[in-house]
Formats: C-alpha cells, sequence, structure tokens
C-alpha cells in the first residue's frame, strides 16, 4: 500500500521555529515559550474541540502534550534538527476545561533520542493530563515519509 500523499504541503522540514504544522494551526494552539530546553504551548479549547462530555477531546489534549514536548526536544538543540514521536504515554487526570497550558521538559537523552514529559494545567491551575515521551532527532530536509 502506498502512503496517502497530503492535501497540504507542509513548511519545509529546515525552517526550524518559523515551521508550522496545519493541524496544530487549526485546533488554535500557540507556542508561548521555546528555549533550553523547555515549551509552553496554549490553547483556549472551543465548542468544536470538546468530546461529549463538555471535556477537551482526548486528541486534542494528547496532540496538545506532543507538540509541547516536540517544542522542548527541538529547542534543547536550537531547532537544528528535526523530531519525530516515537512512544508516548498519557494520564488523563481530569477534564480539561477552557484555556490549557502544556508545559514540555527535554529531561534526558543523547544525539539521536530525547525523553520527555509534559503535563497540562487548565485555567484555575489544575492538572488535567501528564505526559511522557521519546522522541527521535533526525537531519532537517525533505519529508521522510515511509521511514
Amino acid at each position: 500500500m502506498k502512503p496517502v500523499a497530503p492535501s497540504v504541503t507542509p513548511d519545509p522540514p529546515h525552517d526550524g521555529r518559523a515551521r508550522q504544522i496545519p493541524f496544530l494551526q487549526m485546533i488554535g494552539s500557540r507556542i508561548t515559550h521555546e528555549a533550553d530546553g523547555v515549551a509552553v504551548v496554549e490553547l483556549e479549547l472551543r465548542a468544536d474541540l470538546l468530546n461529549n462530555h463538555g471535556g477537551g477531546h482526548g486528541g486534542v489534549v494528547m496532540s496538545l502534550l506532543d507538540s509541547a514536548m516536540a517544542n522542548a526536544a527541538l529547542s534543547k538543540v536550537d531547532y537544528s534538527r528535526e523530531v519525530v514521536t516515537i512512544d508516548m504515554q498519557i494520564a488523563f487526570m481530569r477534564p480539561a476545561m477552557g484555556r490549557l497550558k502544556a508545559t514540555g521538559r527535554a529531561i534526558g537523552g543523547g544525539r539521536t533520542m530525547c525523553f520527555c514529559e509534559a503535563e497540562i494545567t487548565d485555567e484555575a491551575g489544575h492538572v488535567t493530563a501528564k505526559s511522557m515521551g521519546t522522541f527521535r532527532y533526525r537531519a532537517p530536509g525533505p519529508s521522510h515519509a515511509g521511514e
């Protein structure tokens, strides 16, 4: 089976900090901090991002955590490389509501891998979800689809 070509052409991976990911733009997430292995990504939940119980949809929450960790890993190497998520675990601790802030931290790794953690807090400061992930660094360049 051949991979399906994306309908949106993403910015070239070598664009570093300027790179935009269409899905993250669509849900309205914003990177508000990125330096020295720490990244903060924020999102205001809208009605179309909620689950049928009125909280943030798990896929949106997971995407926010993934983005915070990936940007933490990238900031550790000053965006000189790309990363791909190898593994990610998540614990949903309470419903995500309102304005969310995901803080990701690069906590270990080496030349080819980065280990990260992240948590999401709501407007009241409650932790709504936590995550750990493993990311693989790769050279910037054209798409590595099918790797």
